[in-house]
């Protein structure tokens, strides 16, 4: 069995554990795959998502939780951002690979990965 790599750290698991929690809610994978364009204020992102306005900020809560969403002031308002500038072209690499992954793979109930 090969060890794993001495960069392989708790540190790095914990990283790659919050952004599969991210990505494995559709409304968390949409708000960040908008925020990968432009910044954008929760309204619009629940209209471009088509979700009530509780269930954005639920997410985007849990965004910033995992410190993955920045939350600007901007007046009484506030907008949101990616919190790092390398999230976005890591996302539109994922975006590549799962044009792989074979489609009927983990949908849902049907998953036959557990």
């Amino acid at each position: 069995m090969e060890t794993a790599s001495p960069t392989a750290t708790v540190t790095h698991t914990a990283a790659l554990a919050r952004l599969g929690h991210a990505l494995s809610d559709p409304t968390r994978a949409g708000i960040l795959l908008v925020l990968r364009e432009a910044p954008a204020y929760p309204s619009d992102l629940a209209d471009a998502l088509g979700v009530s306005r509780q269930v954005m900020s639920n997410q985007l809560a849990c965004l910033r939780g995992c410190g993955l969403v920045d939350a600007i002031p901007d007046g009484r308002r506030t907008w949101y951002r990616l919190a790092d500038g390398h999230l976005a072209p890591a996302l539109d690499e994922l975006l590549r690979l799962v044009l792989y992954v074979e489609p009927g793979c983990c949908a849902g109930d049907e998953c036959g990965c557990a």
